[in-house]
């Protein structure tokens, strides 16, 4: 089952005198269930596809289309929503809330969406559980390891049960055996749940893991390859 198609999205940057097309008319498609590594030099416009397919950022042309919605014609409060109850989102950085202990951070997504306490306590816990964490979930970002931060961001993308993840280089901040614990649990959550992942990397590890890869350069997909 197709969960995204992307349809000749276009997206430039006007730089004074010479404008930058960080994405070139791609066409794209994504099933239920896949691991994909999105790779390529640095500028060749990775994170912004990755960022439009989230709806982070509007192409100025062509369209997006998530489990039948085009998300283009959606109102900028509309695109919110969607996203919250839609798409998860790991960043390079972490992104947790500091003052918030591990299990607070998974639960702020479905305060968000207004579930219940009984059912974020409840989801939360299972959360940790599933990233090796429910050990740590009274404990804030700074008593946590690189690798730990990142897997809670993890469960926290996880929480409002999204179509699918988007990770942009997840594993740029992380030693080599974090990046490995990482990877295994996210794979595990892939291959158990038939949860999506996007990845967005220069990490050959990444790569590795990648059951399709998906080379881009100056905003074109130059290959698109199942491994």
């Amino acid at each position: 089952m197709k969960v995204i198609e992307i349809n000749g999205i276009e997206k430039t940057y006007d730089e004074k005198t010479v404008p930058v097309h960080a994405v070139n008319g791609i066409d794209l498609s994504f099933e239920q269930g896949e691991f994909v590594a999105i790779v390529g030099p640095s500028g060749s416009g990775k994170t912004t596809l990755l960022n439009i397919i989230g709806g982070l950022d509007k192409p100025n042309s062509g369209e997006i289309i998530i489990s039948g919605t085009n998300i283009g014609a959606l109102s900028s409060s509309k695109m919110i929503d969607f996203r919250l109850n839609n798409i998860g989102f790991v960043f390079q950085a972490y992104n947790l809330i500091p003052v918030l202990t591990a299990k607070e951070n998974i639960e702020f997504i479905m305060d968000l969406q207004g579930r219940s306490k009984v059912e974020k306590d409840s989801r939360s816990l299972e959360l940790l559980k599933s990233v090796g964490l429910n050990d740590r979930a009274n404990s804030r970002p700074n008593k946590l390891s690189g690798g730990q931060q990142q897997r809670v961001a993890v469960a926290r993308a996880l929480a409002s049960k999204p179509k699918f993840i988007l990770a942009d280089e997840p594993t740029a901040n992380l030693d080599s055996k974090s990046t490995e614990t990482l990877l295994e649990i996210m794979e595990k959550l892939n291959k158990e749940e038939n949860i999506t992942f996007i990845f967005s990397t220069h990490d050959a590890r990444v790569v590795k893991k990648a059951r399709r890869v998906i080379t881009v350069e100056d905003g074109k997909v130059v290959s698109d390859e199942k491994c």
